[in-house]
């Protein structure tokens, strides 16, 4: 499966100068909204994802995603698994699991994204279900930004991955795109101004 190709056929893989939710500046940027919004390449994806977890032989009971980015990925996901799928969201600034989603003690949760760049998001929704009584048995996402290290992948984690080392991360392809500092930028110095695509402040 060519992911990044079907991330370009989506136009979900854009390349201009994009200010991320880091703060840092990049040449290229992922929109998995734009690939998600097709049901069957949702489908494919997740399925496709579906399969190196099964092959893992972890047990899963559940999926869990932060919103607002990995809803569709994290449903299309536990749909493929054939399990429960609830998400966090946030309220006055803090991850939280509500709308009477119940985490019951010792069930295992996969925490699905649509792309896990530190994986800070994933992390606060990890948290809250560990919390609940739930056990994280792995992370996934759709593509890996190349800060945490995938199940086969060559690429180590960089000091920036907040995920912790001892829980497998699955994802279909690595985006490792060059990244800047604002005040480093090679854009900015040609006197390109950045725009925020992302799901946050937008």
């Amino acid at each position: 499966m060519n992911v990044a190709q079907i991330y370009k056929d989506a136009q979900a893989l854009l390349e201009g100068h994009f200010k991320l939710s880091s703060g840092n500046h990049s040449q290229f940027y992922l929109q998995s909204a734009k690939v998600l919004e097709d049901p069957k390449t949702a489908k494919i994806l997740a399925e496709a994802l579906a399969v190196q977890i099964k092959k893992s032989g972890i047990k899963v009971d559940a999926v869990c995603s932060p919103a607002l980015g990995g809803l569709i990925a994290g449903f299309a996901l536990a749909t493929a698994l054939d399990v429960r799928f609830i998400f966090a969201e946030r309220a006055e600034g803090e991850m939280v699991i509500r709308r009477g989603f119940e985490v019951k003690a010792g069930e295992n949760y996969i925490i699905c994204e649509d792309i896990i760049t530190t994986g800070g998001s994933a992390l606060e929704a990890a948290k809250q279900v560990e919390n609940s009584g739930g056990n994280i048995v792995a992370y996934a996402a759709l593509a890996n930004r190349g800060f945490c290290s995938r199940v086969g992948s060559t690429i180590e984690p960089k000091d920036s991955c907040k995920l912790p080392l001892d829980k497998p991360l699955f994802a279909l392809e690595d985006f490792a795109f060059e990244m800047y500092a604002p005040d480093n930028c090679p854009m900015c110095k040609e006197g390109s101004i950045a725009y925020k695509p992302g799901s946050r402040g937008n």
